[in-house]
């Protein structure tokens, strides 16, 4: 795996900095309400794991799948939910936990989905952001993030290229070389 990294973004040390701020701000903001993460798998576990961990206020957890790149290095812009959360948050502020802030279309729809379920908030929070890339039209804004990053294809920390890669301590960025391989 470490062949195909063409750089490394983040190190394992910044990325725990990172986590860290992001829990004690949301430590704050959070501390009179009744919190639920909701883990938007399977890219952004890693960060969750390591978020939650930071977050020193009671909160529930939760998870949705939510997909929209397949084995795609970008997005088709069709997400589709294949598994949704357990809970009624119509007593909730929910916080959606992503790895990526690209394109914008799946914090989007899941923000538009669990808003008609009338939670008492909904705020997205994303390990990277990468602004280049937003879809035309996308209006969300993060209210926590990580880092922006530029327009590569980035992996490891949970992000992946088809199911590779999110096993790697660290975020780099692919070699352009293994994703444009015509694969037999």
């Amino acid at each position: 795996m470490l062949k195909d990294i063409k750089e490394v973004f983040f190190s394992k040390e910044e990325i725990q900095g990172m986590v860290s701020r992001i829990g004690k701000q949301i430590s704050e903001d959070y501390k009179d309400k009744n919190l639920l993460l909701v883990c938007v798998l399977k890219g952004s576990v890693c960060f969750m794991s390591d978020l939650m961990k930071e977050i020193t206020i009671p909160c529930k957890i939760d998870f949705m799948e939510a997909k929209s790149y397949g084995a795609a290095t970008v997005t088709s812009g069709v997400v589709n939910i294949s598994k949704d959360i357990v809970y009624d948050i119509s007593d909730y502020d929910i916080l959606l936990i992503e790895d990526i802030f690209d394109s914008g279309r799946t914090l989007e729809k899941l923000t538009q989905i669990l808003s008609h379920r009338n939670p008492k908030s909904v705020a997205c929070c994303s390990l990277l952001d990468k602004p280049e890339r937003r879809a035309e039209g996308v209006k969300l804004e993060l209210k926590y993030t990580g880092a922006q990053v530029p327009d590569a294809f980035v992996v490891g920390y949970g992000l992946d290229y088809d199911e590779y890669y999110r096993n790697l301590p660290f975020i780099g960025v692919l070699k352009p070389e293994v994703y444009t391989e015509i694969k037999e």
